[in-house]
């Protein structure tokens, strides 16, 4: 699971994220929506361990920023950076050998078959275009079968064939027990995903509540435009 507690981020004197709390459970997909600025990718970025921030950030009980957290950890960068002169398939290796886990190479060939790249395992990662180094991105991500995935605008990028085959992961994922945490402007995308909705504004969240706690049918837009509008 996922616990932020007072979470606030500054850049120089602007305050980006105010004393957030946020909570995602086991086995949940929560959606984390809001305008331009609202603060998601610093939120995304604290829980990653990727910024200093003032607050407590805890993975499964763990700190976030400790080695044990890290091994919990699956990260989707909004702009992923592939190293230029590795290959996707020398990328796997790569993040196989620094999570050290041995029996990899059947998963490997399994996401690199889900995501169409097995053909094209040895293209380096400068040639790669945008939606393929986002394809590349995932499967690093989740080689090592995270048991908590952070998603920065997942599917900017990719084909209607591979956003369907991320769907279907994170449903496993989920189904597996995983705490997923997807920040996207691409509501209709995650329409039948979600289990709780985040709603940032100006560096707080808003709004957070699960799919039961809601009326039966409600929409994500809806409910997001409902939220901004009062």
């Amino acid at each position: 699971m996922i616990e932020v507690k007072g979470l606030s981020k500054k850049y120089n004197k602007e305050l980006a994220v105010e004393n957030l709390d946020l909570f995602v459970d086991k086995g949940e997909i929560a959606v984390l929506v809001g305008p331009n600025g609202a603060g998601k990718s610093t939120t995304i970025k604290a829980i990653a361990g990727l910024l200093n921030y003032e607050g407590e950030i805890l993975l499964d009980s763990c700190d976030n920023k400790g080695v044990e957290a890290k091994s919990l950890l699956g990260y989707i960068p909004e702009m992923p950076s592939p190293f230029p002169l590795l290959t996707i398939e020398e990328h796997l290796h790569y993040i196989a050998k620094a999570y050290g886990i041995k029996d990899y190479k059947d998963y490997m060939e399994e996401l690199l078959k889900l995501f169409n790249l097995d053909d094209k395992r040895d293209k380096l990662g400068g040639e790669l275009s945008k939606g393929m180094q986002q394809k590349l991105s995932i499967c690093c991500a989740i080689l090592h079968k995270p048991k908590i995935i952070l998603f920065d605008e997942p599917m900017i990028g990719l084909d209607p064939m591979a956003i369907k085959e991320v769907k279907r992961m994170m449903k496993e994922l989920r189904d597996q027990g995983a705490s997923l945490l997807v920040s996207t402007h691409l509501l209709d995308s995650m329409e039948d995903l979600w289990d709780r909705i985040l709603i940032m504004k100006k560096g707080k969240v808003i709004f957070s509540k699960s799919r039961n706690e809601l009326s039966e049918g409600e929409k994500l837009e809806e409910i997001f435009f409902e939220v901004m509008e009062e």
